[in-house]
């Protein structure tokens, strides 16, 4: 029977500043808490740039962060790094590689990239203490196809990048539209040679039936009612599903991770295809499954005594003040949350600390300068951000108490 075990869980980590240096109190006291437990897991959402250089692949939201943030991670008690993220090939291949290199060398449990496919979507596990923790990290995009691992083929070679769990995006339309749509398409119908020249970098997307059309790299689809649906590719899910039920029927206690951009209009509604599959995902055998990607607090699930967070939103925002997109007050408020396992593995607790990213002053006050790191909450304040938590998770039949600014959650 295994043994007793916590593990803690966070926002997601855009991290660009070395915190090393910095001995604040309220940083402390956020590091003894993930200290405190056997696992503290963050996803690393950039890329490193180390000894493998790389060039810059992207435009406005390019990150890439020298190697000592991963020992600032380190000293602030992380143990554990998803690594799979729409940030992670902003350096292309060489940066997968220096990421490799670094997080191996800081002795992290992590996941998600990879020499090539294999690599990349194969489980991680470390011993901590007497459990066998794997993990597994994925990102379903949307990105494109050249940040993900292939492997090697006859006249093609490995390409090292992020796993992938692949997901399309479908619009329905109902009759009149679609043909409308679809005139125009013919109207400026070009040939396949053309067509394939547009195409590339990308190949262009699979269609089923004469009832879809590529409308320049987007399906659209015949339907009765007009809807937006992601769609996940079975094989691509099926993958996933069986390195998870692998390492489970090897009693590894197994930490799913997804990270994704297909975001509903309202940043903290959880998309219903996300759901579908988290919950196959507890089915095939993982204990606990974390989501990032809208940069918000998501609703908190148990299914099957397994503790589903669709989006812990953020722990460390290195972003430049002018950037206005991040300025919903949403974005700044967050928690840890740290779930205690009895010695059968049984879910027994789960606590949640609200905290602040970048401080409490700057999120009152807009002209005040932003911490870079998070600060936990009080007061009003703390009692705010778990009430807001608990009337999203409502409709997934969690119920989260509150008790002195802390977070707990009925089981």
């Amino acid at each position: 029977m295994s043994a007793p075990f916590s593990v803690a869980v966070t926002g997601q980590s855009l991290i660009r500043h070395d915190l090393k240096a910095m001995s604040d109190p309220r940083l402390i006291e956020v590091a003894q808490i993930l200290k405190s437990c056997d696992v503290a897991f963050t996803n690393l959402e950039t890329t490193i740039h180390g000894r493998h250089g790389g060039w810059p692949l992207k435009g406005t939201y390019f990150g890439s962060s020298r190697p000592g943030v991963l020992a600032a991670l380190k000293e602030l008690g992380f143990n554990s790094l998803a690594l799979a993220n729409n940030h992670a090939f902003d350096l292309g291949p060489p940066g997968i590689l220096s990421t490799l290199e670094e997080v191996a060398a800081q002795d992290f449990l992590h996941a998600g990239i990879g020499i090539d496919q294999r690599h990349a979507a194969k489980a991680q596990k470390k011993l901590f203490g007497s459990r066998r923790v794997a993990l597994i990290a994925m990102d379903a995009g949307p990105g494109p196809s050249f940040m993900y691992a292939e492997n090697a083929s006859e006249g093609r070679m490995a390409r090292p990048g992020i796993n992938r769990l692949n997901v399309s995006r479908v619009f329905d339309l109902e009759a009149g539209i679609f043909n409308v749509l679809h005139s125009v398409q013919e109207r400026f119908r070009s040939s396949a040679l053309e067509r394939a020249n547009y195409a590339q970098p990308e190949d262009p997307p699979r269609l089923n039936g004469q009832d879809e059309i590529d409308f320049y790299g987007t399906v659209f689809r015949k339907s009765d009612t007009s809807d937006r649906r992601l769609v996940v590719d079975r094989h691509s899910a099926s993958a996933q599903l069986s390195t998870i039920a692998q390492e489970a029927g090897r009693d590894a206690f197994v930490i799913v991770y997804l990270h994704h951009h297909h975001w509903e209009p309202s940043w903290q509604q959880v998309p219903s295809w996300v759901r579908e599959f988290a919950h196959d995902c507890v089915n095939a055998g993982a204990g606990l499954f974390v989501s990032h990607g809208a940069p918000v607090l998501q609703a908190v699930e148990i299914y099957r005594n397994t503790p589903i967070f669709y989006g812990l939103g953020n722990f460390l925002f290195h972003t430049e003040k002018e950037e206005r997109e991040w300025s919903p007050p949403e974005v700044w408020k967050s928690v840890i949350a740290t779930c205690s396992f009895g010695s059968g593995g049984r879910l027994e607790d789960i606590c949640l600390r609200p905290i602040v990213i970048g401080g409490i002053e700057a999120l009152l006050d807009p002209a005040c300068d932003r911490l870079p790191f998070p600060v936990l909450a009080d007061g009003k304040m703390a009692a705010g951000i778990l009430e807001d938590l608990a009337e999203r998770s409502t409709d997934f039949d969690t119920l989260l108490s509150l008790d002195n600014g802390i977070g707990r959650i009925a089981l």
